[in-house]
């Protein structure tokens, strides 16, 4: 079956290309919903810089959706219609059991004809970041929640180590509740890995990021976007 990946360039996201391509699905394009005005995408920040990187090194060309929030749904749709222009029969989901989230996702893909699919879901969280470390996929932690975790967390690789601390805070490993979120840099689907650096930490309120930028950012920051690796919906 050929599908789009509702892409965070996160990790259950990552882990859930990962499967589908296993199981022998062809993606034919990843969609990013993205900060109208912070030129980022939502949660997880990535740059169209970035994100064009990551369609370059996972393969697939990248759908960016801009929207000020207030149009949200409607310019994933914009999206998901993009990708079945490119082919898409399906749209999957890096979900693992938060219903209220599903639901969203299956509304949408009705009110556009694709199916959607939930590979992770059901999984034992604890046991979906296990999977993900034990396949060698590599993450830097994001964001946090400052009062559920941290902040010394920012910027560093997620390791067995630190999802034992992530727990012993009572949070939840995989970040679920939106306790942490990650970037992934390297891993099964990737082509190549993406070189990172890290700089310093962003306040957000009640959280705190890494500002996280492409390492050679300089030879990319005259790039241009609308290209065949990435498309900006409008």
């Amino acid at each position: 079956m050929k599908f789009a990946l509702s892409y965070s360039c996160g990790k259950e996201s990552s882990l859930a290309l990962h499967r589908l391509v296993a199981e022998g699905h062809e993606p034919v394009c990843l969609i990013t919903v993205i900060n109208a005005a912070q030129r980022r995408s939502y949660f997880h920040g990535a740059d169209p810089a970035m994100l064009r990187r990551y369609a370059e090194a996972l393969g697939s060309p990248i759908v960016l959706c801009p929207t000020d929030g207030s149009d949200y749904a409607e310019a994933f749709e914009r999206g998901l219609e993009r990708a079945r222009e490119l082919g898409a029969e399906a749209v999957a989901f890096g979900d693992i059991d938060i219903e209220e989230h599903r639901r969203w996702e299956e509304e949408r893909c009705a009110n556009t004809g694709l199916q959607p699919l939930f590979p992770l879901w059901g999984q034992p969280r604890q046991k979906v970041v296990e999977e993900l470390l034990e396949l060698g996929f590599r993450c830097i932690v994001k964001c946090i929640d400052t009062e559920r975790l941290p902040r010394t967390l920012l910027g560093k690789p997620l390791t067995r180590e630190r999802v034992r601390q992530i727990a012993a805070c009572g949070a939840d490993p995989c970040g679920e509740n939106g306790e942490y979120h990650t970037l992934v840099t390297d891993g099964p689907p990737f082509i190549r890995p993406l070189e990172l650096r890290i700089g310093s930490v962003v306040e957000l309120g009640r959280y705190a990021a890494a500002d996280i930028r492409l390492a050679d950012e300089g030879a990319t920051a005259g790039i241009a976007l609308e290209t065949k690796t990435i498309t900006i919906i409008r």
